[in-house]
């Protein structure tokens, strides 16, 4: 509105003081903190609601031991390198209850001071009751206190080295202090830099199916609850008449679930970001395993019902995948990736061939992708990971996250949309050095191991290293990047028409525009759509003719 000279003065008066008043009424909502970070689910596709917008978390995961102040300074240069978005973080229960009470949590208040310098986000892995299946990260007071925070017992009757989930006086402390953290979290980050929480680690226990402690032979002698029987479609009854050869295996991840969940929903009651469990997986996603041969008890891939029926209060349920089978690997991200449940890759190993399976998982739609031991303490998980984290294997992961730093947000929108693809390079000679993606109306072949110019079959790159990422703009426009492959479109049912590339536009994202750098053609088009090492992305947009 404009005021001229022609307002009286009491008008003035009136105007300023509406005015002052609208401005104390609005002052609230903008001072109000950040919208909580959430998950949100739409047609069987989910986004990570990061500010009030989809998000793709472009993660790094740094080893166990890194998480004490005197290790940031080599945790950072290797985070800033990589050009992550969002670091992953132990919070260890000994760390911050060192003494039953009484809390310390000044290693994640400098944590989260230096993450902001950062620029990053972090996830918090809680190291409770379990850590890796075992007990090593609880407080020397439960550490020794076998009577009042019992181990489990197994088949053979003796001591297991695992904390039983049937212990209320566990459950009761490790939540207590869950909850002290997340109390703190909601006091000292207003600004949400924390954006996810991991409930425990890889929980579980190995050698030993299910406790069998006499409570434990109690339970399991009863029925099947009745949340779980109905997830799983079956009649009452008990475990073994359910589940048969993987009754043990149900039962103990029901009630690992149920302690995970209520040490989540407890967390939550105080601050309600998402939170997800990670699972130490099975060694070969197709084919049966016994339960006492890999962490029963856990979130792996043939209890995920078990826990969406025992664990609600837990967003998401995630494989930490060091299986680098091409296979194998892309089964994993397949069996976690189901409508009820966002795929989410909190760890995967740091050895070179793991990097290109980022591409397939984004091209699912997860909402987040993380290699294992990012930092520069010097340590090795190998042979699960790199035998060094050295400059080389660094910029294989960093390459990935540098092309979609700019896009994490419109990667995120598109993946929430279902308007995403990816592929890596398989292995297996049946393959024939290709993948084939469907777009729906158009297909594209990935091919590997080929020339930029000229025909030649595709023999495979020297080490497997490609990985190709489209996404739909519109009916005939795509966004396509890569490394190392080959893209050739196609029609899906082509009848009398022809494709033909009608425009190739090589850019960039900046502020969320595409800033146009060059048009591809000629050679550059005539065979395919040819990516290297050189980090490059494109804007395609197709035609037909007749």
């Amino acid at each position: 509105m404009l005021f001229t000279g022609l307002v009286r003065p009491r008008g003035r008066r009136l105007v300023l003081a509406a005015m002052l008043a609208s401005a104390i009424v609005a002052t609230p909502a903008l001072a109000a903190p950040d919208p909580l970070p959430h998950l949100e689910s739409r047609g069987g596709r989910h986004a990570l609601i990061v500010d009030g917008s989809p998000f793709l978390m472009l993660g790094a995961q740094i080893n166990n031991s890194s998480a004490w102040p005197a290790m940031l300074p080599k945790v950072w240069p290797v985070i800033d390198r990589l050009q992550a978005n969002t670091v992953e973080v132990p919070i260890a229960w000994e760390q911050i209850e060192p003494q039953e009470g009484k809390f310390d949590f000044s290693f994640l208040d400098t944590l989260l001071d230096q993450a902001r310098e950062h620029r990053v986000r972090l996830v918090l892995l809680w190291f409770g009751t379990w850590k890796n299946t075992g007990f090593s990260y609880t407080p020397s007071w439960v550490k020794l206190d076998g009577k009042r925070f019992p181990r489990m017992i197994d088949g053979k009757g003796e001591t297991h080295y695992a904390l039983t989930p049937h212990a209320r006086t566990t459950l009761e402390a490790d939540k207590q202090a869950f909850v002290a953290l997340m109390r703190h979290l909601k006091d000292r980050d207003s600004a949400n830099t924390v954006i996810m929480v991991q409930v425990e680690n890889e929980a579980g226990s190995y050698g030993s199916a299910r406790d069998h402690s006499p409570e434990a032979n109690r339970l399991f002698a009863g029925p099947v609850p009745a949340a779980l029987v109905k997830q799983t479609g079956k009649k009452p009854g008990t475990w073994a008449q359910l589940y048969g050869r993987d009754a043990e295996l149900f039962f103990h991840s029901w009630y690992v679930a149920s302690y995970i969940d209520e040490i989540a929903a407890a967390g939550k009651a105080v601050k309600p970001l998402p939170m997800y469990a990670n699972a130490a997986l099975t060694s070969n996603p197709f084919v049966w395993q016994d339960p006492n041969t890999f962490a029963s008890g856990g979130p792996s891939h043939p209890v995920i019902d078990v826990y969406k029926a025992a664990a609600p209060h837990l967003d998401v349920v995630s494989p930490d995948i060091y299986n680098p089978d091409f296979d194998q690997y892309l089964r994993f991200l397949d069996l976690y990736n189901r409508p009820d449940n966002p795929l989410f890759v909190p760890e995967s190993g740091n050895a070179r061939p793991y990097a290109r399976y980022f591409f397939p998982a984004v091209g699912r739609g997860a909402i987040g992708w993380a290699p294992f031991g990012m930092d520069a303490t010097k340590y090795s998980n190998f042979p699960l990971g790199a035998k060094a984290l050295d400059d080389e294997t660094i910029e294989i992961f960093a390459r990935n996250f540098r092309l979609f730093r700019p896009i994490e947000r419109i990667w995120a929108k598109l993946a929430f949309e279902g308007q995403v693809w990816g592929a890596a390079e398989p292995t297996d000679p049946a393959a024939k050095h290709e993948q084939l993606l469907d777009l729906g109306t158009h297909k594209a072949t990935i091919s590997f191991g080929r020339p930029q110019f000229g025909v030649s079959p595709p023999t495979g790159n020297d080490t497997p290293s490609g990985g190709v990422a489209i996404a739909r703009l519109g009916p005939s426009d795509y966004l396509v990047t890569g490394f190392h492959a080959r893209v050739d479109f196609a029609l899906t049912e082509p009848g009398k028409r022809h494709l033909m590339l009608e425009r190739v536009e090589e850019g960039h994202y900046a502020n969320g525009q595409w800033v146009f750098e060059r048009l591809w053609n000629g050679d550059q088009t005539d065979y395919g759509l040819n990516f290297t090492a050189e980090p490059q992305m494109l804007r395609v947009k197709l035609a037909t003719w007749q």
